[in-house]
């Protein structure tokens, strides 16, 4: 069981509504507690000066930011626009495409409740539960290696099958696109080495919903996003919120840009329905969902129980120095910053979207932008995710 300790700080923060009523107490004077009140609200001035300026330089023309612990939002806002062509005012309730953060809102987090209803074991093998991907082989040294994968394999992208492969140019469908995933070659041993499989993670939505005996969209929607009211997270969003939602990247069609519909070209050939991308969601949401997180790693949540939480957002090393837990990616990395702490984890979308959370210091971080937005290719988003996450940890937790 992870053991974790609050900083001052944050101590301050969490009772701060006592402090108040003490305060007023003791003198009488609501003025006192209001003014004691405003003295330990975190300061997130730096932030939004970091954002303010990512979008003045077109790094993004917009994007929303969240930050809380456990059992509050302390910061949320919008910043810019939707596009460069004055479109509306971002909000915290402008939904963006998540693009990879999909693997751990909906794919992981599905999973972590098959494991604690006990419908799969992360120790099982692939093939138990999808015996197509063993008999896809077409050679028999790729058959023995495909009988030794297993779901934490795919969950730590160990699994030995290639980053990723355009699909999308001969397949249509969900089914067609699965089909494919499970011809692919493996590329080298199970836990031989630690490559981030789009593939991988495709494959592991396709046990999850054999496990489960439903779609992983529909399995999503009934054991995360329903339970904890994401009323704004989900797959194909219909066209009336279209008006809500941050365009990607320019089409190549002409007509436009890809708004509403899933950037991925893979997720897009599979019907917006494989596991490594396709949900969009918005900074109220994913408070929400970031929040059961930080409860389930202090036992209180009612979907992640503390000892699955513990056991996902460990840094597992199945291949040495690998930075990969079950799902989640953990510090250092390219969007983490310097001070979040060893216990966090995180994950970030190639459309410039990111989530951590830091339990150390009970708080969340979430950044959503479009940075693809008009077109693909722009690594500015990199230092402001750094730079987002280090603020943030300066703020609540004075590092």
């Amino acid at each position: 069981m992870r053991t974790v300790s609050a900083p001052k700080s944050f101590v301050s923060i969490r009772f701060l509504p006592l402090i108040a009523i003490a305060a007023t107490a003791l003198v009488g004077s609501p003025a006192l507690a209001d003014e004691v009140a405003k003295a330990s609200k975190p300061d997130f001035s730096r932030t939004a000066e970091i954002v303010e300026q990512a979008v003045k330089d077109h790094i993004f023309p917009g994007c929303s930011v969240a930050v809380g612990n456990h059992s509050q939002v302390l910061w949320a806002r919008g910043f810019g626009r939707l596009d460069y062509e004055q479109g509306a005012e971002v909000t915290p309730e402008t939904l963006y495409d998540l693009a990879s953060v999909t693997k751990i809102i909906g794919t992981t987090s599905v999973v972590l409740t098959l494991v604690r209803d006990g419908k799969l074991a992360v120790t099982d093998p692939v093939s138990r539960y999808v015996p197509e991907f063993l008999d896809a082989a077409k050679v028999e040294t790729d058959k023995q290696r495909r009988a030794k994968v297993t779901i934490e394999h795919l969950l730590t992208h160990s699994s030995g099958l290639p980053a990723g492969a355009p699909l999308y140019k001969k397949a249509e469908t969900y089914d067609g696109i699965i089909k494919q995933v499970f011809a692919t070659p493996l590329e080298a041993e199970p836990g031989a080495r630690s490559v981030y499989s789009d593939l991988g993670v495709m494959l592991l939505g396709e046990v999850a919903a054999r496990a489960g005996g439903k779609r992983l969209a529909d399995l999503e929607q009934e054991r995360i996003f329903a339970p904890l009211g994401l009323h704004d997270t989900m797959r194909n969003p219909p066209a009336a919120l279209i008006a809500r939602i941050a365009p990607t990247e320019r089409r190549g069609d002409g007509k436009g840009f890809w708004q509403g519909v899933v950037h991925d070209e893979n997720a897009r050939a599979g019907e917006g329905l494989t596991a490594h991308a396709g949900i969009f969601s918005t900074a109220d949401d994913m408070a929400r969902w970031s929040a059961e997180w930080l409860k389930g790693t202090r036992g209180e949540s009612k979907i992640f129980p503390e000892a699955l939480v513990e056991q996902f957002t460990r840094r597992r090393e199945i291949v040495k120095d690998s930075s990969r837990a079950l799902g989640w990616d953990t510090p250092p990395g390219s969007a983490a910053g310097k001070k979040l702490s060893s216990h966090a984890f995180g994950h970030t979308g190639f459309t410039g979207t990111n989530v951590w959370i830091d339990p150390e210091a009970d708080v969340y971080v979430i950044l959503l932008a479009n940075a693809v937005h008009p077109k693909r290719g722009d690594l500015r988003i990199q230092k402001v995710r750094r730079g987002v996450a280090d603020a943030v940890l300066e703020a609540v937790a004075g590092k």
